[in-house]
């Protein structure tokens, strides 16, 4: 099931999709929530009926016409989440080697942490800001997860239980403002930088999310080709190892960092400048495209 958060008549509804059919909202099918945070905290409740009501949509070609959802714009899924985005740095080893010639301490670092501060995650097509303060605009396609339930001191073996689903998230990043400050809490965090979607794909149809392929083009130049198997450490393992001593909240999203051909490691580096367009592709999800304003 692919999840969504829309405008519709200039409220934002969440809305769902069976295997990539027309768009529902979920109030037309009798399920109200106020947003996508109480729609995955009551999951449990939810999902079977969606499933079974979807299903009979799509087996009903008159009726998924007549509740089909219609002009409309996708916003991001999580708006405004719970907590600050938790980001893993240099979690694909190309992408390891290439940042090291900048950032000294990656070579010997275990797994790297930090966080996104996100006031408004940025929705699919909206603008990516453009400050007179950032020389050195980046890109950084990556995985998203998204926790089912508040999560604590969990192991590897018990983290996909947690997981409600997945997404993909641009982790835009102000270079200068980053190795200015030693850490990357200022240099991620910028409003605007966080943009997301276009949709939640839920655990059960994402397929395996260690192979799935992730690509980043510039003005459809091809950026960054990988795949998330070449993850350094995994979704469980970020998960178990950020559950240690801390309550990950249900709606909890985990970035799971960038594979190699970010603009920082190209020579001379190329860095996002006004008008051009990033696309982030990820296998089972869709695409999340972007401008520069």
């Amino acid at each position: 099931m692919k999840l969504y958060t829309v405008e519709k008549d200039g409220m934002e509804v969440v809305a769902a999709s069976l295997h990539d059919s027309d768009l529902y909202a979920l109030s037309s099918l009798g399920i109200t929530v106020s947003d996508m945070n109480e729609l995955i905290s009551n999951w449990a409740d939810i999902e079977a009926p969606l499933k079974e009501k979807l299903s009979a949509l799509c087996a009903d070609g008159k009726s998924s016409a007549e509740k089909a959802l219609k002009d409309y714009k996708i916003l991001a899924p999580i708006p405004r989440p719970k907590q600050d985005v938790a980001c893993l740095g240099v979690n694909y080893h190309d992408h390891k080697k290439e940042a090291a010639a900048g950032i000294d301490f990656v070579k010997t670092a275990e797994t790297i942490y930090f966080a996104k501060r996100v006031n408004r995650a940025t929705d699919p097509d909206g603008l990516i800001p453009n400050y007179d303060f950032v020389d050195s605009l980046d890109y950084e396609v990556e995985l998203g997860v998204v926790l089912g339930k508040d999560t604590f001191h969990v192991t590897p073996a018990e983290a996909r239980d947690y997981i409600f689903g997945y997404t993909i998230i641009n982790d835009v990043s102000a270079r200068n403002v980053q190795k200015r400050h030693q850490q990357w809490y200022l240099g991620k965090s910028l409003d605007g930088y966080t943009p997301m979607g276009p949709c939640i794909v839920t655990l059960d149809e994402i397929g395996d999310p260690h192979d799935l392929t992730i690509r980043c083009f510039v003005n459809d130049e091809l950026r960054q080709n990988s795949s998330t198997k070449y993850m350094i450490t995994t979704v469980e393992e970020a998960i178990s190892e950020l559950s240690q001593g801390m309550t990950l909240q249900s709606g909890t999203i985990i970035a799971t960092g960038t594979p190699a051909g970010v603009a920082m490691g190209m020579k001379p580096p190329v860095w996002l400048k006004s008008g051009d367009k990033v696309r982030c592709e990820i296998e089972n999800i869709g695409v999340l495209e972007n401008t520069v304003a």
